[in-house]
């Protein structure tokens, strides 16, 4: 109970803009091949869905309730490399889902297990909470949009653009991906 009052307390506190109006660093897409691609900045907390090296929008984005860097089911962490980026599908819980291909064919080589990662909304039943949502990773090692609008816009961006791709990154502890052939 205390918890969700300290979460309720931040967030009536928080007066700054959200993550889609805040200026990007150059780094999340200025790096990247100019066709579309998805880009996480897992420290920032950032969702950017990058066309011609240039953010076209970004959404703030909860994780993995143990944090990143995951290697085996059940770890609840956000994985982190480059991976495919399968098509939006619907889902019972999240409304929309949006496959992320983990682990890859080598890491699954190496060893990591794991798998049912992906990008979407708050879960149905949170729909209210709005921002709220999003203060705290609570994810079983998914990306987390705080609205249903927001998965929805992402959804349709990929759905137009047809990205291949997700470059998932932590500026300290894993290097942004830049794209190189498959």
């Amino acid at each position: 109970m205390h918890r969700w009052i300290c979460v309720l307390a931040a967030a009536l506190l928080h007066t700054g803009s959200p993550a889609r109006s805040a200026p990007l660093p150059p780094d999340d897409c200025a790096q990247q091949r100019p066709a579309p691609l998805v880009v996480i900045n897992t420290q920032a907390h950032r969702l950017s869905l990058c066309r011609d090296r240039k953010a076209e929008q970004t959404f703030a984005v909860s994780l993995g309730h143990n944090g990143v860097g995951k290697r085996a089911e059940g770890d609840n962490r956000t994985p982190l490399g480059f991976y495919a980026l399968g098509a939006p599908r619907p889902s019972a819980e999240f409304v929309l889902f949006i496959p992320v291909g983990y682990p890859t064919a080598e890491q699954r080589r190496e060893g990591f297990t794991g798998g049912d990662i992906g990008i979407h909304g708050p879960k149905k039943t949170w729909s209210w909470a709005g921002r709220l949502a999003n203060l705290i990773d609570w994810t079983r090692g998914c990306i987390a949009v705080n609205r249903s609008e927001d998965i929805q816009a992402i959804a349709a961006w990929v759905t137009r653009h047809q990205p291949t791709h997700v470059a998932l990154y932590h500026p300290r502890l894993h290097p942004l991906v830049v794209h190189r052939p498959l």
